[in-house]
């Protein structure tokens, strides 16, 4: 910064520069002066752009298995579209643990030994081993279903502590998604019902299901797995069974394990109805859930609001509003199901 000191007569004054040093004199040459204002008014620039870069953020993210498929590059646009360049502005340390929930704990306790700036955690167990890991870095959690009724927040619009994120109304979209697979197949009389029992989130939504299926007449055939080992022996009871289509909870590792649970599916010829739009693209007869894309882009806007010196339990937590309704009509014929128009009208995508 510079100060002058002016006299009437003008015939001295003083130039004190920012780093200290004081020149006078009534004699000082002109030109003296110029460049000497020009090298400060150089170094000013430089000095707070070293400032500003030197502050690398690095954000976290924990999660069961590796990251769904899409769920990186939709953050990653997200945090483009706000100014974000990654490897110069920020940095991703990704945590999973290949399937194993109980590691969660340890690779929280890990990222808030990096003392990283936020954690990123895609479902209920991680989010969880989040919040026991560290009370003071913030944490953002991605389409969790009703974190009220799992305890992570105690508030949706003002959550307190250092948890906010996303999350979606699970008793309202499972019942949605029951009543969707009885319209396209109305036939329908048994229904099997998988999730991966480590996520506390996933027997929410199971006893969302039982009441909806009591209100549909629906017999339910319950299928708890802890993982891709239990998935043959699953299908084989709910083909003893004769269920007729098979529900499968949202969760990483059950995304994670799609392709296998779709072959099983068509092996033992069970309509598959899922939260995830990839499911139906995959070979999924129905697929109704949030659009994932949407949510995961949404989470930069978490990851920059917090950034910029929000408290985490100030953010409110956000519904999902955009849900899709995808529609395999290949799968349908393999199946021997017709759709009815009226479902194919409101279908937000239709395979055929």
């Amino acid at each position: 910064m510079l100060f002058f000191t002016h006299r009437l007569a003008a015939t001295s004054y003083s130039v004190v520069i920012a780093d200290g040093v004081i020149l006078t004199g009534a004699h000082m040459q002109r030109r003296h002066f110029i460049v000497l204002l020009a090298g400060a008014a150089a170094l000013w620039p430089l000095a707070a752009y070293a400032q500003q870069a030197a502050k690398l953020y690095r954000v976290g993210i924990l999660s069961p298995e590796l990251p769904p498929p899409g769920f990186l590059d939709a953050f990653r646009q997200g945090l483009r579209e706000l100014g974000y360049v990654e490897g110069r502005d920020i940095t991703l340390e990704v945590r999973n643990a290949e399937g194993y929930s109980q590691r969660l704990g340890a690779l929280a306790n890990i990222l808030a030994e990096l003392k990283v700036d936020l954690i990123l955690a895609l479902n209920t167990p991680s989010v969880q081993a989040a919040k026991k890991a560290t009370v003071t870095i913030p944490i953002v959690m991605t389409q969790i279903a009703d974190p009220l009724k799992s305890g992570l927040v105690t508030s949706l619009t003002r959550p307190g502590g250092n948890v906010t994120g996303m999350s979606f109304k699970v008793d309202e979209l499972t019942g949605k998604g029951l009543a969707l697979i009885k319209e396209a197949f109305p036939s329908l009389t048994r229904v099997a019902v998988l999730w991966y029992t480590p996520n506390p989130g996933a027997d929410i939504a199971v006893s969302a299901i039982k009441a909806a299926s009591r209100e549909l007449g629906l017999e339910l055939m319950l299928l708890p797995v802890r993982g891709q080992a239990d998935l043959v022996a699953a299908f084989q009871t709910a083909s003893r069974s004769r269920a007729e289509a098979l529900i499968v909870l949202a969760d990483v590792v059950a995304t994670q394990h799609r392709d296998e649970i779709l072959n099983l599916a068509a092996t033992h010829s069970l309509a598959v109805i899922s939260q995830y739009r990839a499911f139906a693209e995959a070979g999924a007869l129905l697929a109704f859930g949030p659009n994932a894309s949407a949510m995961y882009r949404r989470a930069a806007y978490y990851v920059d609001r917090i950034l910029k010196g929000a408290n985490a339990g100030d953010l409110p937590v956000e519904q999902a509003t955009k849900f899709d309704l995808v529609v395999n009509l290949k799968t349908a014929k393999t199946l021997g199901v017709t759709i009815p128009p009226s479902l194919l009208a409101r279908a937000d995508k239709v395979i055929e």
